[in-house]
């Protein structure tokens, strides 16, 4: 079958997706959006169709449908191919693909962009700004951006280019993989620099008076240096995971307390 889509028709639905998060609704999420976004491709494929045909593909991406914002370019260009590839009688195969995809790539965008790169470039940021360094939250935005806009752009072309291929073959599979892994170790990385860097707790605790008096923090870092900053943030980890996220203001507030009663009493300088 002769391709009809052309370069510009994913161009537009490009950026059309970037007002996916736009349009939600209780019933069916993302659909209207979706089918937004999807409305180049359709006009396009059903030009010199029969008007039923028509609106039957428009009302078939109308079902339901959710998925991260940033990885839903690709579910669109996969989708663009098989509307492009499928008979008329065969279309039900098109949702079930879309459909499926939905929940994988959902996870996928959660754990690499939202849980991953988000409070890195977010972390990366407030570090500058809490130095009073206004690049902050220009970096922050540069960061989340240069690389969720590539994602969107080049997502939509390589699902149309690969089709339903890339989730099926070995080699799609080896490629997700390979970003799944190198994402997380990127993760681990700047994590754990950024806890050395950002999360400050010295004792002002000491044994002895006058020059011969010993300092605490001093014997800490000479064993393990940022013991402490290390040990709390594995509590505030461990709390958010135990109460799933649900107390963190408390908990933003309570360590604020007990900073401030602690430099009261010298425990904390």
């Amino acid at each position: 079958m002769t391709n009809k889509i052309q370069k510009k028709d994913l161009d537009k639905m490009f950026w059309r997706s970037q007002m996916i998060q736009f349009s939600h609704n209780y019933e069916r999420l993302q659909s209207l959006s979706t089918l937004f976004a999807l409305t180049p491709v359709l006009k396009r494929l059903y030009a010199d169709r029969p008007l039923e045909e028509r609106v039957n593909a428009q009302k078939r991406h109308l079902e339901f449908f959710n998925s991260h914002p940033v990885l839903i370019p690709f579910i669109l260009g996969v989708t663009t191919a098989l509307e492009e590839e499928t008979e008329e009688h065969e279309k039900e195969s098109v949702i079930a693909v879309k459909t499926s995809m939905m929940g994988p790539l959902a996870g996928l965008g959660d754990s690499l962009l939202n849980f991953t790169w988000f409070p890195i470039a977010g972390s990366i940021g407030a570090s500058f700004a809490i130095q009073g360094n206004f690049i902050g939250p220009i970096l922050m935005f540069l960061m989340i951006n240069l690389l969720y806009f590539p994602l969107k752009y080049y997502g939509i072309h390589l699902g149309y280019k690969k089709g339903k291929d890339i989730l099926t073959s070995s080699s799609g599979k080896k490629i997700l993989n390979r970003i799944t892994t190198s994402a997380n170790v990127l993760g681990v990385m700047v994590a754990g620099a950024l806890i050395t860097s950002t999360v400050k707790v010295k004792l002002g605790l000491q044994f002895g008076e006058g020059e011969g008096a010993i300092q605490i923090q001093e014997m800490l870092d000479k064993v393990i240096p940022n013991l402490l900053p290390l040990l709390l943030t594995i509590v505030c980890l461990y709390l958010m995971k135990k109460w799933n996220g649900k107390h963190v203001v408390a908990m933003i507030f309570t360590l604020i307390g007990l900073g401030i009663v602690l430099a009261y009493f010298g425990i904390l300088v």
